[in-house]
């Protein structure tokens, strides 16, 4: 079988690498086949019930080992009465001694990771003819099993260690040494392309790696600028450093600061990625000078750090390269120890120009950066998943994992129970929606609304956008979102200040998003919408100009930021604010206005500190009375999607109220909707804040810099806004006498 990238993938009968005989094996295909997901090799599952132990003939040295999984659920190909619902499955693999993955859930992974399917990826050295991968359903969970839906060896050589004269890699932060050689077992965690677009595994230098863009992983706005080689730049590896390292593909695209040397002495360029605590990382970031005119040394040198610990002083590529010249790659390896303190922790690797060194350009760049786990002193290359009952998924507690004809009814509960779940949040949400209404004659005192003459704003020439922005100074970059980048600009002789949005062209958001905000911001005209000014077209460009929000998004000011926390009676009076806003577009604007994309970085914030709901993109326009729901395509951002929307494709106004339900949640607790950083159960803030309402612990994930500014009582009455559905506006507005 071929996989759409190429490879030829041979098939499993059960049998073909067992090591003796074993049984308790079932293959088996998905229940339902989500298009979005490759047929090969998900299509097709492996199931254990006991311990299985595949044994693959192999020459001894390094091998990449990766596992493919597609967690859903599954029917089995001979016995369709035989079905394996995923959320029971928790396993163990390993090599060996050493342990891959310990009581895993491919389910919970998934989730975290908000993907259908995933690769996990191990490196490990063998000795001998023979690798024996093994399979162990979890003894701690009743009725377990494990699965695997393909599984990739590939041989190569010793690529942690080095052949030139770093031999081992820098410790960072630590005094001690510790030694790669061949007996370190390795998980890759992130390979980013830096620059550039993602690398699919056919487009690696042979290992069959793939390279994620990196532009996710960038800290905040300060992203740089991306550039690829010079066409006449070669890149040509030196002797010390094979091909296989990274290809030149990655080598030849790179992200540095920008131009302009003061504003590169003013931030650090950062890249964040997420790990487990306990482990030390290897991080391998790789470096090549691809274009002119850093030709020579001590034209760029820069500072390296990691967790805000100096790893290196003054680097500079082409001296490092022994002065080579440009388009010869290089890569430094780190050590980094994250202890135990927590379940998971950031990585950062930022860099900063180094002026002591005098160099012609304050600047810095780097062309991939790669993090790999090291395995512990037992072995072990994961953290075991332990979920308390009330933490475990729904469907964990069936206590049957094949179920045959007399079962069938067990399953149906089964695949009913989780829906029901669901439907009964969203029913809440309705309920929010429906006292939302009854409030409308209230609210209509407080509205300031007026009708908008059927103009779209004052068309400005590109030439006096360049002005207003200074020829789109990175010095200027207020934020980055979807459609693109957002600058700080003067009009009218700098007498006025706006807020200008140009489209990336390379932007999923394009020219339908973009008449639709100036259709929409057109006839709308609120205290609590956001007003555009004007807007640009001319030589393909799409710019929009709206008028400058002094203090930014409400994100800017909830989490992962220097400004100060904002107090609970802030806090109040822009969710009041937004509500207004969105409560506007569902009912005071002819016909409604669904806004399909409401979260915390569309909620901006004026000099006064007044919510102005923005980014109207992806907006459509609500039914008519003579229809539920408008059918279309599911757009917004994961985290504040509604299920029910997600799943049926209906769009109603109650998207926008259980989107808005998350927005409270997240001002009242203090942390993004999605945070992959935290325990799999506690990723998504809905989902968390749900289970801690019902468990009576919503005191507990107050955002600590609120608690000596609220009750628990008054905790509790915000997240009743979406849990319990009733008091929408009127605990809002009136906050125990606050």
């Amino acid at each position: 079988m071929s996989s759409p990238g190429g490879l030829t993938w041979e098939g499993d009968d059960g049998s073909s690498y067992s090591l003796g005989i074993q049984n308790g094996t079932l293959s088996a295909m998905p229940s339902v086949q989500d298009p979005s997901v490759p047929t090969v090799p998900y299509m097709t599952a492996q199931f254990f019930e006991t311990q299985y132990t595949y044994s693959f003939p192999v020459t001894p040295g390094r091998k990449f080992v990766r596992l493919h999984f597609y967690p859903t659920d599954y029917t089995s190909s001979t016995d369709h009465n035989i079905n394996f619902t995923i959320p029971i499955s928790f396993f163990t693999v390993s090599v060996g001694s050493y342990i891959f993955l310990d009581n895993f859930s491919a389910l919970l992974n998934a989730q975290a990771m908000n993907k259908n399917y995933f690769i996990k990826e191990f490196s490990v050295n063998i000795s001998s003819n023979t690798l024996n991968l093994t399979f162990t359903p979890s003894s701690a969970k009743k009725n377990a099993f494990a699965f695997v839906n393909g599984i990739e060896i590939v041989s190569t050589s010793q690529i942690f260690i080095r052949r030139d004269s770093f031999s081992q890699p820098i410790m960072v932060g630590m005094t001690s040494t510790l030694t790669i050689d061949e007996h370190t077992a390795f998980e890759t965690v992130k390979r980013l392309n830096v620059g550039g677009q993602t690398v699919s595994a056919t487009d690696d230098s042979g290992l069959y790696r793939e390279w994620e863009d990196d532009s996710v992983y960038i800290y905040e706005a300060a992203v740089g600028v991306t550039y690829p080689k010079d066409p006449d730049v070669t890149i040509m590896y030196p002797v010390t450093i094979p091909e296989y390292i990274a290809p030149s593909v990655v080598y030849g695209t790179a992200r540095s600061m920008g131009p302009h040397p003061l504003v590169n002495l003013n931030y650090n360029l950062t890249w964040i990625v997420t790990v487990d605590t306990g482990f030390h990382y290897l991080v391998r970031l790789h470096f090549c000078e691809i274009a002119y005119p850093v030709t020579q040394s001590n034209m760029r040198v820069f500072d390296i750090f990691i967790n805000n610990m100096t790893a290196q002083e003054g680097f500079d590529v082409i001296a490092y390269a022994n002065g080579t010249g440009i388009g010869v790659p290089v890569y430094l390896d780190f050590i980094v120890y994250l202890p135990s303190t927590n379940w998971s922790q950031d990585i950062w690797v930022a860099l900063h120009p180094n002026i002591s060194r005098k160099p012609v350009y304050n600047d810095a760049e780097l062309n991939g950066l790669e993090i790999f786990k090291l395995n512990d002193s037992s072995g072990k290359l994961a953290r075991p998943i332990f979920l308390s009952k009330q933490q475990q998924p729904r469907q964990a507690n069936i206590p049957i994992t094949k179920i045959k004809n007399k079962h069938v009814q067990h399953f149906l509960a089964i695949k009913i129970g989780l829906p029901c779940v669901v439907l009964l949040f969203l029913l809440l949400a309705f309920i929010a929606l429906k006292r939302w209404r009854q409030e409308k004659v209230i609210l209509q005192s407080y509205d300031s609304s007026v009708p908008l003459p059927s103009n779209r704003g004052h068309l400005f020439s590109f030439s006096e956008i360049k002005t207003a922005t200074r020829d789109f100074s990175e010095s200027l970059v207020i934020g980055v979102g979807g459609f693109g980048k957002v600058y700080r600009g003067e009009i009218d002789g700098g007498l006025t200040c706006v807020a200008v949005k140009r489209g990336n062209r390379l932007s999923n958001q394009g020219v339908h998003e973009f008449r639709t905000e100036i259709d929409m911001l057109s006839k709308l005209r609120h205290r609590h919408l956001v007003s555009l000014v004007g807007y640009c077209d001319e030589k393909d460009e799409m710019i929009l100009v709206y008028d400058f929000m002094a203090n930014g998004t409400l994100r800017d000011h909830l989490y992962k930021t220097q400004n100060p926390p904002l107090t609970w009676k802030q806090r109040l009076e822009i969710c009041i604010g937004a509500a207004r806003g969105f409560h506007y577009l569902h009912t005071g604007a002819k016909p409604g206005i669904i806004h399909r994309d409401v979260k915390t970085t569309n909620i901006l914030l004026d000099d006064k500190w007044v919510a102005k709901v923005s980014d109207f993109g992806l907006s459509k326009v609500a039914p008519e009375l003579d229809c539920t729901h408008v059918s279309t395509a599911v757009k917004g951002s994961f985290g504040y999607l509604d299920p029910e929307y997600f799943w049926k494709q209906k769009l109603t106004e109650k998207s926008d109220v259980y989107s808005f339900g998350v927005v409270l949640f997240e001002v009242l607790c203090g942390r993004p909707a999605l945070d992959r950083s935290l325990p799999e159960e506690q990723v998504s803030l809905a989902n968390w804040a749900l289970h801690c309402k019902q468990n009576g612990m919503i005191d507990q994930i107050i955002d600590p810099n609120l608690k000596d500014d609220i009750t628990r009582y008054e905790g509790m009455a915000m997240s009743s806004i979406v849990v319990n559905g009733d008091s929408v506006f009127s605990d809002l507005r009136n906050p125990k006498g606050r």
